[in-house]
């Protein structure tokens, strides 16, 4: 079986992070979304994945490598345009050949990984079965904002449905695909969507149609779209709360670490408050400050008299002087100073696609 991860895409709702970066290597917990699943791949023992890339193509072979760091065998598939998911097959197709095939989406992220969905074709399989799709599906609040799968009276999936007004269902699809060979001639066969984009949901549907037979099963852990704002920012909270404590910098006697703290090389605490879960990547520095919870500090970053709670700091950010900042994904290299200059005023450098709230 081979591994097929998606990290195209312009990351146009993680602006202006996305500006400079791929999406997929945003960092959650200090690491990039995209590694997450790799890791992924690597524990469900799909050892050959293929990596779609589109205009970040570079940045995403700098940071993957050869994929040797997860014992796997990394190929890379440009994509010229992002032209849906079902497209990435199709340009895939060379690479994937006959074999069975998951696909992930490179900025998801699944509590329990991937391993559920290759051990349910192992057991389909054991019992003589063999469905040209398994998906994976997860009650969500607002469907809406989903394709969303719709289950008939002995259980199957009968139909799927891109963001519909009216659901059918709460079962999200969500960003975790297995297939067989059979899928090839869905591509082929589908047409564009209103949007200019071959969707996954077609294919499906053709499969369904076809009586090619698409399993499912609902999760019992959390599935999360990192693509926005605030569902990274709950990403972070999720994994930085599966962390172990660990201490490899320095903290000294006036502060105090609360809670799941991890210290990474180098990185100083200084007459500070940590209350965890809390990540301080190598090099950082926190000096009369209270951090946490649920904050990831990036490499290099400083933070001096101020106080940070549930947000993600890039490389090198410098916090100086801040009251209080809170739900907040920060750029590297970027700059948060209170100055004491007068007359008192706002003054900010902001490029495309910001957000500020004042108080």
């Amino acid at each position: 079986m081979k591994g097929l991860l998606l990290a195209g895409g312009r990351g146009t709702r993680l602006r202006p992070i996305t500006h400079t970066r791929a999406k997929q290597l945003v960092p959650v917990a200090n690491t990039p979304i995209l590694f997450y699943g790799i890791a992924h791949m690597a524990e469900a023992g799909i050892t050959d994945v293929g990596v779609i890339v589109g205009e970040t193509a570079d940045e995403v072979r700098a940071a993957v490598g050869d994929g040797s760091r997860w014992g796997v065998d990394v190929t890379y598939l440009p994509q010229d345009e992002p032209l849906g998911l079902a497209h990435c097959i199709r340009v895939a197709a060379p690479f994937l050949a006959d074999d069975d095939f998951v696909m992930y989406l490179g900025d998801n992220l699944l509590e329990h990984g991937l391993a559920g969905l290759v051990q349910g074709a192992a057991r389909d399989e054991a019992r003589g079965l063999r469905p040209a799709a398994r998906i994976l599906l997860c009650p969500v609040d607002d469907p809406q904002r989903f394709g969303v799968a719709e289950l008939g009276p002995g259980g199957d999936v009968v139909r799927i449905v891109e963001k519909p007004s009216d659901p059918p269902s709460d079962l999200a699809v969500t960003g975790a695909y297995l297939f067989t060979e059979a899928v090839h001639d869905a591509v082929a066969a589908i047409v564009p969507s209103e949007r200019g984009e071959l969707e996954v949901a077609d294919a499906l549907q053709w499969l369904i149609d076809r009586g090619r037979g698409v399993a499912h099963e609902v999760l019992s852990g959390w599935w999360l779209d990192t693509g926005k704002k605030d569902s990274l920012l709950e990403a972070n909270r999720r994994v930085l709360a599966t962390l172990t404590p660990r201490c490899e910098g320095t903290v000294d006697a006036a502060s105090r670490l609360d809670g799941c703290v991890v210290v990474g090389p180098g990185a100083e605490v200084v007459g500070s408050r940590v209350q965890g879960p809390v990540i301080l990547g190598p090099g950082a520095r926190v000096v009369d400050s209270r951090v946490g919870p649920s904050v990831a500090v990036g490499p290099g970053v400083l933070i001096e008299a101020s106080t940070v709670e549930d947000s993600v700091l890039l490389d090198r950010v410098h916090l100086r002087g801040v009251p209080r900042l809170v739900e907040s994904l920060i750029g590297p290299d970027s700059e948060v100073l209170r100055t004491g200059r007068t007359p008192r005023a706002t003054r900010l450098l902001l490029g495309d696609d910001a957000s500020v709230e004042l108080p």
